[in-house]
């Protein structure tokens, strides 16, 4: 999989790669990415499921101006363009809607996956995380070096070639405002997670430094029905870097929860 680019279709106001038939299946990425993240996806679960891969607000073809936004105004513009209830798929700040979406729109979601979640950082992440959105700009694009050292391996070359690509050509203000609302959020609060009913599954990687597998257990434990998978030898970019693994659970998990 080359992840190149692919044409869009409208979905409500967004832009999304949408493909196959049957439930629909909405996949969320997260920031400074954009809809072909999920290409490994959308090109093997489109053979049972309508995928739709959106951009969200402010990346890759979405232009929706997003200064001011908050964590409901992302997912208030998905909730207003799935009209059938949806399985939601997020990863990192997509993960962050994903369960915001579950929250706040129910009738909407019929299951919800997260994929690299935060919950409750601690101090030196909350540090972190602060210290990396004051070093932003509105005008141009950082350096990626030390966010694709977060995320891959030194031996996941090829992903890691394509993310630095979309880092250093997407939308600097989007960019900037979407890590804005990511660094001032800290996750889902427990009571929302206690109140959470739909069928849920939270998978991290065992190299994970800032969405953790202590996070990922945590969000499941606080749940009615969830569940939680911990990926061995795994760091940030699931969707790319452990596709035949994560395909196969998503099988599983979509047609268990059918």
């Amino acid at each position: 999989m080359t992840w190149t680019t692919q044409p869009r279709s409208k979905f409500g106001q967004l832009n999304a790669i949408v493909s196959g038939t049957g439930k629909q299946l909405v996949l969320i990425h997260g920031v400074g990415l954009r809809a072909e993240a999920w290409s490994e996806q959308t090109s093997e679960l489109s053979k049972l499921h309508k995928t739709v891969a959106i951009d969200i607000p402010g990346h890759g073809e979405c232009s929706i101006p997003t200064d001011d936004f908050s964590l409901k105004d992302y997912a208030e513009l998905i909730s207003a363009a799935i009209t059938t209830p949806s399985i939601i798929v997020g990863h990192s700040f997509g993960a962050m809607i994903a369960l915001e979406l579950a929250f706040r729109h129910s009738r909407k979601v019929k299951s919800v996956i997260a994929l690299n979640a935060i919950f409750k950082r601690d101090e030196i992440a909350k540090k972190a995380v602060k210290n990396r959105f004051n070093t932003l700009s509105k005008q141009s694009n950082s350096d990626p070096s030390s966010t694709l050292n977060r995320w891959f391996s030194p031996e996941e070359k090829k992903a890691r070639k394509v993310c630095k690509d979309w880092l250093s050509s997407t939308d600097p203000r989007g960019y900037y405002n979407a890590y804005k609302v990511f660094s001032s959020e800290d996750g889902p609060n427990e009571n929302d997670l206690n109140k959470l009913h739909c069928p849920s599954l939270f998978i991290t990687g065992s190299r994970e430094p800032n969405s953790t597998p202590e996070m990922t257990k945590n969000m499941s434990k606080l749940t009615h029905t969830g569940k939680m998978e911990i990926i061995d030898d795994a760091a940030h970019m699931l969707p790319m870097t452990h596709a035949k693994h994560l395909n196969k659970t998503f099988k599983k998990f979509t047609m268990d929860n059918a």
